[in-house]
């Protein structure tokens, strides 16, 4: 057996149902779930009507490297959401369709470390847990930037000493940032590239968040489209993975794609052959579809925008929480230092369940965990539900001791 696999620890969720047992929560309340970031908006109709329409293609084994118009349809995607110019994407050789971000993040991994000389993998911190464990698994050392208000949840890398640098191989990076909706800008991005480049290891963006954000006319910036502004056309050290499940309201589909680095894609291609996982030619079909549509991804949009501004202002000086510059979670301070406490006892009172910050990181090098006294809030059920949950929240710590 793998003993790498005794260095995984329980995931959020199992921890947050022993956290739970044995609570009995009020009969004449409803439950609601703020716990997991699974969206709950409908799935557009044209890529479900995509998907059935080619239902066919279930007697047909799908290629590894997908089908040329899927490819074709994100490159151009990419082309004009990071307005990468003259720095193209060629989609032969510099794009991959994967089955959804989860499975392609940690196997990235696999594919790309080199477990002799101690390797590092950096990733953020609080993070989402699939980094750890693909670094574990990997045989590399999981090295934890910690994100804080200080730093505005961004990672301090001026803090990072030049033999760590030397060691990392990886980095994980998340903009907007799971949990916090941070977004890196394009400067502090710039600099993360020159890292990359003089020390020698991948930066491996998840970017699946990316078309979450409040404002139409500041979409987030990304690695790629940073990579061209600096003249690294060929996007060296860079790999970029994005997914449908956020942008299109389709967990269900598992699809998502990685591009960049043609050596890289050429190496993970290789590992993802003998791997045998190949996305099904209906669910590309399906994701070619939303690919080339963007009215249902402003309509997303939106939609978050009505519950982010009626969820702040119910727990206006309630919570100590602010509009994200992306994604579809709250990271709220909680007024008891324990969390994990707030999250059992509001349970308890009210049938309301979050996420404790701490099941989401771990303490850095000096002991402080950056998870500690906050929560994360998913606001994926529909705008009714966020309300009454966010009211429900007001209430309990209303009832709180001063």
């Amino acid at each position: 057996m793998n003993t790498a696999l005794n260095l995984l620890q329980p995931y959020p969720f199992e921890r947050l149902a022993a956290l739970k047992q044995g609570v009995t929560p009020p009969a004449d309340l409803s439950p609601i779930a703020l716990s997991i970031g699974e969206p709950k908006h409908p799935t557009p109709v044209m890529i479900r009507e995509a998907l059935i329409a080619h239902l066919h293609h279930l007697a047909s084994y799908p290629s590894t490297r997908g089908l040329p118009e899927l490819r074709e349809a994100i490159a151009n995607w990419l082309m004009w959401r990071f307005q990468l110019g003259a720095a193209r994407l060629d989609p032969q050789t510099q794009i991959l369709p994967v089955n959804g971000t989860r499975e392609a993040l940690f196997a990235v991994a696999q594919a790309l470390i080199d477990p002799a000389g101690q390797p590092l993998v950096m990733m953020p911190n609080p993070f989402y847990q699939i980094y750890e464990g693909a670094a574990r698994l990997a045989r590399a050392e999981p090295r934890y930037l910690s994100c804080t208000a200080r730093h505005g949840f961004l990672p301090d890398l001026d803090a990072v000493d030049e033999a760590s640098w030397r060691r990392c191989q990886l980095l994980y990076w998340c903009s907007p940032g799971n949990p916090s909706g941070a977004v890196m800008d394009q400067a502090s991005l710039q600099r993360l590239i020159e890292l990359a480049q003089r020390y020698d290891f991948v930066i491996v963006a998840d970017e699946c968040y990316s078309e979450l954000y409040p404002d139409e006319q500041q979409p987030p910036a990304g690695l790629l489209q940073t990579a061209a502004a600096m003249g690294l056309d060929d996007y060296r050290r860079c790999l970029v993975f994005h997914s449908l499940s956020k942008r299109s309201n389709a967990p269900g589909l598992r699809s998502g794609f990685v591009a960049g680095d043609v050596r890289l894609i050429n190496a993970f291609f290789a590992y993802r052959t003998y791997h045998g996982c190949a996305m099904p030619i209906q669910h590309q079909q399906a994701s070619l579809a939303a690919w080339q549509d963007e009215t249902h991804v402003r309509e997303n949009r939106a939609r978050y925008r009505e519950k982010f501004q009626a969820v702040l202002e119910i727990l206006d000086g309630v919570l100590d929480c602010q509009q994200p510059e992306g994604g579809f979670y709250l990271w709220a301070r909680t007024p008891q230092e324990d969390e994990t406490h707030f999250v059992r006892e509001l349970f308890a009172h009210q049938h309301l369940t979050l996420l404790p910050g701490r099941y989401l990181s771990r303490p850095d090098h000096t002991g402080e965990d950056p998870g500690r006294g906050y929560v994360r809030m998913a606001l994926v059920p529909e705008l009714r539900e966020c309300i009454e949950a966010a009211e429900r929240i007001r209430t309990y710590v209303a009832s709180l001791p001063a």
